[in-house]
């Protein structure tokens, strides 16, 4: 399980490490462009209910700390799919309780 800790928060949002892996390379690749979007997810089983949206820009610290020692494969179809919802007026979603295949979560 890796972790994203968001701005000056000293609690980190826990992602899975493939799915951060994923959402590194596309906020990344977004903040390289100088282009800002929301993160959304909802709560994972265990933590209280509800869903979460953050919004993503280059003057907000992030890190990125993964569990494994080795890097995620990443997936080009999935890669792609994270870029569009990023792109899109409802922004990027992501599923926490899941390690996606090749398919991201369409909505919160």
């Amino acid at each position: 399980m890796g972790l994203l800790f968001y701005g000056s928060s000293e609690s980190p949002i826990h992602v899975p490490d493939r799915v951060l892996a994923h959402i590194k390379v596309v906020i990344a690749t977004k903040l390289r462009r100088g282009e800002s979007f929301t993160m959304s997810w909802r709560h994972p089983v265990g933590e209280h209910s509800g869903r979460s949206t953050i919004w993503i820009q280059p003057s907000i610290p992030l890190r990125f700390v993964f569990g494994a020692t080795e890097p995620e494969t990443l997936d080009p179809a999935l890669l792609q799919a994270y870029a569009t919802l990023a792109n899109s007026s409802s922004g990027l979603t992501v599923d926490l309780d899941e390690h996606p295949a090749a398919t991201p979560a369409t909505g919160v």
